[in-house]
């Protein structure tokens, strides 16, 4: 594999530990910044609604652009986001900070894949995507709980700059080491790419997608909360349950998309979901017990991103059947149901908070998961039917007795 994939990969994994840390910040942020846990939250929500606008939209924007400049564009910008945060003077311009920092987010994993396969033989393409995408499962397994733990020992604003140089790193890594000659597709008219929005099979993938990470992000939002005031742990240990956390993530991941490779995206879609909704209602009953607690957090972490795989697959699947013009925006936008779901989450967890309790989100959250499910097995039918009809329309009609002559 080429240099260049590790100035990529590295860029992921800074993009992913920005992203995720401040769960584990959650109460850090509320106290130093005089805002309640809810309003804290938002920091979470905004941020992915960056994502959610920045990847579609940008992403058939900046279509006719070189690839290299688009990418060190990008670097820059998250960059820029990450320096505000780290210098942001209160909470307003924190928000300002976390939604510039999202736009990049979301353009970059657009876009990663394809600069990925433009620097590997075609063998290599596949490869080449999991190098890159390692680096965000290294973020959750290893970035998220060391910036949180540096969080709680030096300030949080250590971690945003932390983040900048890692970001600042990745910069010069791709600058120097990334080619100019990238392949580059022709960009279709702009038209085409966003008749993404009016296909309903890619419609209903999408909101598969927003549902189910919704349902998670509702009490994952709150974790660390949880953890503490629930749980009983201190703050102290937040940093090492993260990791166990992220290290469950990580063999998800990797058994998520065996799973959909294996069974196919709609049965391993509805295996996860299902495992998912089911781990989230016995953390209501578990969070009280420190031991339950964090042995229901392992098995959470496992099923929480385990159906990424399973879930950008069948995008693509779907997107290249039905919007051959457009699949790069069709995997965009579903980067963008992702973060439309993390925010929509953070955004009820944080009213079930002011309303309800913190120990009301997790079951909540199974129930929002259920959704997901029932929409899976919507979409697995759908697709059955539509096989159905096309293998009826390409059946050679029974010979007749003129035929037979």
């Amino acid at each position: 594999m080429p240099l260049a994939l590790w100035a990529l990969t590295l860029s992921a994994f800074a993009i992913g530990t920005t992203e995720f840390v401040i769960v584990g910040l959650l109460p850090t942020l509320a106290r130093d910044l005089g805002v309640s846990l809810p309003s804290a939250g938002l920091l979470v929500s905004l941020y992915a609604l960056g994502v959610a606008i920045g990847a579609p939209v940008l992403t058939a924007l900046t279509a006719r652009f070189p690839r290299k400049t688009v990418l060190l564009g990008l670097m820059a910008l998250f960059i820029a986001g990450n320096l505000l945060a780290w210098l942001a003077p209160g909470y307003q311009s924190l928000i300002a900070a976390r939604i510039l920092t999202g736009l990049a987010h979301g353009v970059f994993f657009s876009i990663g894949s394809t600069i990925a396969t433009g620097l590997v033989s075609k063998d290599k393409e596949a490869s080449a995507i999991a190098l890159m995408f390692t680096g965000l499962t290294v973020a959750l397994v290893t970035g998220v709980p060391l910036g949180t733990w540096i969080g709680q020992m030096f300030g949080w604003r250590a971690t945003f700059l932390i983040v900048s140089v890692l970001g600042m790193v990745a910069l010069i890594g791709s600058a120097l080491l990334v080619p100019s000659n990238l392949k580059q597709a022709k960009a279709a008219p702009l038209r085409k790419q966003l008749q993404v929005l009016t296909e309903p099979r890619l419609l209903l993938v999408y909101a598969m997608t927003a549902v189910g990470y919704g349902g998670t992000f509702v009490a994952f939002t709150y974790l660390a909360p949880i953890l503490q005031q629930i749980s009983g742990f201190e703050a102290g240990a937040i940093s090492l349950i993260l990791l166990v956390y992220g290290v469950s993530v990580a063999v998800g991941n990797i058994w998520g998309g065996k799973l959909a490779d294996k069974a196919g995206p709609v049965t391993a879609l509805s295996y996860i979901f299902s495992a998912l909704a089911l781990v989230l209602f016995i953390f209501t009953f578990t969070a009280g017990n420190p031991i339950t607690a964090v042995l229901t957090v392992l098995v959470w972490g496992a099923f929480a991103f385990g159906n990424v795989p399973g879930l950008q697959v069948y995008v693509v699947k779907l997107a290249e059947k039905y919007t051959p013009d457009a699949v790069d925006v069709a995997s965009g936008l579903n980067i963008a149901a992702f973060n439309v779901g993390i925010a929509a989450g953070a955004l009820v967890g944080g009213l079930i908070v002011e309303e309800m309790s913190l120990l009301d989100t997790p079951w909540i959250g199974g129930v929002i998961v259920l959704g997901a499910l029932a929409l899976t097995r919507w979409s697995g039918r759908l697709d059955q039917q539509t096989d159905y009809q096309r293998g009826v329309a390409t059946k050679p009609a029974p010979a007749t007795l003129t035929d037979s002559r």
